[in-house]
């Protein structure tokens, strides 16, 4: 088994936060990972992505140049990483950012309305954990179980904030689980 999987949108939506979670998971259940973050010198609002390998065996490299898996959080991100996903891949997208449908009829697409379902969380910070959620649930390349515990590894323990997280992981991954959310 070989899950590759690039998550990529603006600075600031937690974009290389939601590769660390996914990654950390991946070692959690015993297997070889890579993690590859990749951002502009802004801070905030640049370009983000980050590109996670997961493996029951050795990865030659960290690249992907035609991932499996693609979750993006904006239209540039739409733009670049849709043309990319292997044939029969997934690609999950932030319908509440991004204002097209994807083009591709050889994918399997998965529209999550991130930022709406965060801010009915009452954070709109979590959207990437929406969509984290959304993912898990779409590859099965880490269990949602796993995912939670290794976001417990990974945040700063604020007792709110990771309730918050796990709700939003919780309810990306129940649309998917539920077919709300195939598009």
């Amino acid at each position: 088994m070989e899950t590759t999987v690039i998550i990529a949108g603006f600075g600031g939506q937690g974009i290389l936060f939601a590769g660390k979670v996914l990654a950390q998971a991946g070692m959690q259940a015993g297997h070889n990972v890579t993690w590859l973050p990749s951002y502009g010198p802004e801070m905030r609002g640049g370009t983000a992505n980050v590109t996670v390998i997961i493996s029951d065996d050795e990865i030659g490299s960290p690249l992907a140049p035609q991932p499996q898996t693609a979750l993006v959080f904006n239209n540039p991100s739409m733009d670049k990483y849709e043309p990319l996903v292997a044939p029969g891949g997934t690609l999950i997208f932030n319908s509440s950012l991004i204002d097209r449908a994807p083009r591709r009829t050889d994918i399997t697409v998965v529209a999550v309305p991130a930022n709406d379902i965060a801010a009915d969380i009452g954070d709109e910070t979590v959207a990437n954990m929406v969509a984290l959620g959304a993912a898990v649930a779409a590859t099965g390349a880490v269990s949602l179980p796993g995912v939670i515990e290794s976001l417990r590894i990974r945040s700063n323990g604020e007792p709110e904030m990771l309730q918050r997280d796990e709700a939003a992981l919780r309810r990306g991954a129940g649309l998917v689980r539920e077919g709300a959310v195939s598009g």
